[in-house]
């Protein structure tokens, strides 16, 4: 399978390619609006997997490229580029098994980080609402440290939720989530419940900053 990470060249692009990279035989291909950047990128991360024995090609495009390319596509933007991003490839993902969106819409102020959903409802919603028609959108990865996650000497024992209205489209993406090392991806219904997992974001954030070690805080659900 292909997986393009546009704007991969981000945190959590970075986190998510190294650990697919890593851990699975996926093609991974990083996007960035630079080709250059993100053939840079895609060379630092291949010397960051060499660094623990492991020898992967990563590949850098223009966005559209990789887009153009890809079975599945993720959206490694913030959340006020979501839509844009969407609309700038949305003749190139026509054909994708599926569309990611990992993105929270947050503000920040003296006392911490709120959640910040657009007037769609969430940016998973956004974003169903902005893709090419036939193109499922599953919205998961919301709530991991990408710090976490792209430092691969750390062992993860994490949960991922993920939602989405497309049965097929849920279970690829349940599937990438599970085969990276100590990462469990749990069902959390449709596309309607996406306000409800993404606003746990600026909370794991504002806990990292009021409490001694937990930097890297995420969520473990038993």
């Amino acid at each position: 399978m292909r997986i393009a990470l546009l704007g991969g060249t981000g945190d959590i692009g970075q986190a998510l390619a190294l650990r697919w990279a890593r851990d699975t035989n996926h093609e991974i291909l990083l996007g960035s609006r630079d080709p250059e950047k993100a053939r840079g990128k895609a060379e630092e991360y291949e010397t960051e997997l060499a660094s623990v024995g492991v020898e992967r090609e990563v590949k850098g495009f223009a966005n559209e490229m990789a887009a153009d390319r890809a079975d599945v596509v993720v959206l490694a933007v913030p959340a006020f580029h979501a839509r844009d991003l969407v609309a700038e490839v949305a003749d190139r993902i026509e054909d994708a098994d599926v569309l990611v969106s990992p993105a929270v819409g947050m503000d920040r102020d003296d006392e911490g980080f709120h959640y910040k959903p657009p007037k769609a409802g969430s940016v998973t919603r956004l974003v169903a609402d902005a893709a090419p028609e036939g193109v499922p959108v599953v919205g998961a990865f919301h709530n991991l440290s990408a710090d976490r996650l792209a430092n691969l000497d750390v062992e993860l024992d994490l949960d991922t939720l993920v939602v989405g209205d497309d049965d097929d489209a849920i279970e690829t993406v349940v599937q990438l989530a599970d085969q990276i090392e100590g990462l469990r991806a749990l069902k959390a219904g449709g596309i309607a419940n996406a306000t409800e997992v993404e606003s746990l974001t600026p909370l794991l954030i504002n806990l990292a900053m009021e409490n001694e070690g937990m930097h890297d805080v995420g969520v473990k659900f038993e």
